[in-house]
């Protein structure tokens, strides 16, 4: 972004488009920062190269612009906090360079991470694509960044029953999961890439009618501003159903036991963010474990006490331990991954004490 870009990113949450063609919503500012050294270095040149890892060129960043990098305002206008212990802010914020720079990007290769999840990195072009070819009459995303248990699955299932009952006749399921920075107590992705897919084995989701993809996005855990970004970043794929619960993006404070955030305040700002109007949101019940039907199901108040809730906490804690979760609260393949993944965790660590 260059600065009246990201000015606007930051101050509104949108960017206007080119000869007064209305609003874009862009909660997040997409930007590049660099140190002093960079800055220095780039001088006066109008174009920049930007290289991969092994020093390849990727793109080009035409006509650049470099601009200061107000740390400060940044964090708390996306925030909404300066408090410490922000994840994101700590990885990819505190320790950045203090310039920004911005231009137009000329892509020459497409990004590769080599890292064996390639195929499931599907542009927004190649997603569309997708569901033109499965005939698509309706596109439903779900965003997550956590294993899909049986209540995530419920969920998914219902809002394809929904839609159907509205009257379309194929909705697609895009299940797609966060690919990029997530805090160190997530489950990683390559982990969780293999859990969902045998979710999709064991038939828990209909492969006909799902299609797995990795948002590429790294997790900022800011709460109803990143909501909008979620949501927006997935009318560019296609989606016109977007499925939000209780706290989306959202994290428990970093110094106080509370939330961050108003846990219903995410879905209110997506009903009424400027630029999300040709999204449909899809607010739903919250899933429990019913201890009497011995499945996941949705809550019901009236008898309260037979729903167990089985936190992603909870969940990491029983597979670390290699306790079983109640029978009906994840397939078994699924289970397995995660119980195979935190046994490999526990070996490192007792190699390493060792030594």
């Amino acid at each position: 972004m260059r600065e009246h870009e990201y000015l606007q990113s930051l101050h509104f949450n949108c960017i206007r488009l080119p000869d007064g063609a209305g609003v874009v919503n862009m909660s997040l500012p997409i930007v590049l920062a660099i140190g002093d050294r960079e800055k220095e270095e780039i001088g006066a040149s109008p174009d920049v190269a930007l290289q991969g890892p092994d020093g390849a060129v990727l793109a080009i960043l035409r006509r650049v612009e470099i601009y200061p990098h107000n740390k400060e305002e940044r964090i708390a206008r996306t925030w909404g906090t300066t408090a410490p212990g922000l994840p994101y802010v700590d990885e990819a914020i505190a320790q950045a360079g203090n310039w920004l720079i911005g231009g137009d990007l000329e892509v020459i290769e497409p990004i590769k991470y080599n890292d064996g999840l390639d195929h499931y990195r599907l542009s927004p072009q190649q997603l569309r694509n997708e569901f033109d070819k499965r005939g698509a009459d309706a596109v439903f995303a779900f965003q997550l960044r956590n294993p899909v248990h049986n209540g995530h699955a419920l969920l998914m299932n219902d809002t394809r029953r929904r839609l159907l009952e509205m009257g379309f006749k194929n909705p697609i399921l895009l299940l797609h999961p966060l690919g990029g920075f997530t805090k160190a107590d997530d489950v990683p992705l390559p982990v969780r890439m293999e859990q969902h897919s045998k979710v999709l084995e064991d038939g828990v989701l209909d492969p006909e009618t799902t299609i797995v993809s990795i948002f590429p996005s790294p997790m900022h855990y800011a709460g109803p501003t990143e909501v909008q970004w979620h949501a927006k970043a997935r009318i560019n794929a296609g989606a016109n159903f977007y499925i939000v619960g209780r706290d989306p993006a959202g994290m428990g404070h970093p110094t106080e036991k509370r939330d961050l955030y108003n846990p219903d305040h995410g879905k209110k700002v997506l009903s009424m963010a400027p630029g999300l109007e040709k999204l449909n949101i899809l607010p739903f019940k919250v899933a429990a474990y019913d201890t009497v039907a011995k499945k996941m199901a949705f809550f019901d108040p009236s008898r309260s006490k037979d729903f167990l809730f089985i936190s992603g906490t909870k969940m990491r804690a029983f597979a670390k331990s290699g306790e079983n979760p109640p029978d009906g609260f994840m397939c078994p393949g699924g289970w397995k991954v995660l119980v195979d993944y935190y046994n490999s965790l526990q070996t490192e660590e007792a190699a390493v004490a060792s030594v």
